[in-house]
């Protein structure tokens, strides 16, 4: 990756920025595993400033925004999981045309230096199941499959996930 990059954290000025990614990436993305009511709700309830603004200044989460040469194209956020020494990789969404450039692995070295520098040993994270692309991409990276989970998230539907983990 050649082109100047930045992964900066999250400011309240990032806010509809970060909705607007995360509804372009989801609807662009999940529409072969998910439906569009899914997504569409997912997104409505997701990025709201009350859930984004609870990483503004917190101890226990972070958001970062990327962008390349100024653009914003994906974002990741990571938060202490509430087992001992796990740190979770929440999000990690990059639009389309700019995957296969080594920005995803870029957010993924920051999550693991995060959960490093927290004292963490392991990191983890969910990952839908019909998600081949990701699930490869995190098997490439050293997590490995650790169990299942099925989350009702509300008005009707449910998040299908397979859970992974790495020691970092």
């Amino acid at each position: 990756m050649n082109a100047a990059f930045t992964l900066h954290p999250l400011t309240a000025d990032d806010f509809e920025t970060i909705a607007l990614l995360g509804a372009a990436i989801w609807r662009q993305h999940f529409i072969s595993m998910i439906t569009r009511e899914q997504i569409d709700y997912m997104v409505s309830s997701r990025y709201t400033p009350e859930k984004l603004g609870r990483y503004l200044d917190a101890e226990d989460r972070w958001f970062r925004l990327l962008r390349v040469e100024g653009r914003p194209v994906g974002y990741c956020s990571y938060a202490l999981s509430g087992q001992d020494g796990e740190m979770k990789l929440e999000q990690l969404y990059l639009l389309e045309e700019m995957r296969g450039r080594g920005l995803g692995g870029r957010m993924m070295d920051e999550a693991e230096a995060a959960a490093r520098a927290t004292g963490c040993a392991a990191l983890m994270l969910t990952v839908n199941r019909h998600n081949a692309e990701a699930i490869a991409v995190y098997e490439k990276r050293g997590f490995r499959m650790r169990g299942e989970v099925a989350a009702d998230i509300g008005n009707g539907f449910v998040m299908d996930d397979y859970v992974m983990a790495k020691k970092v």
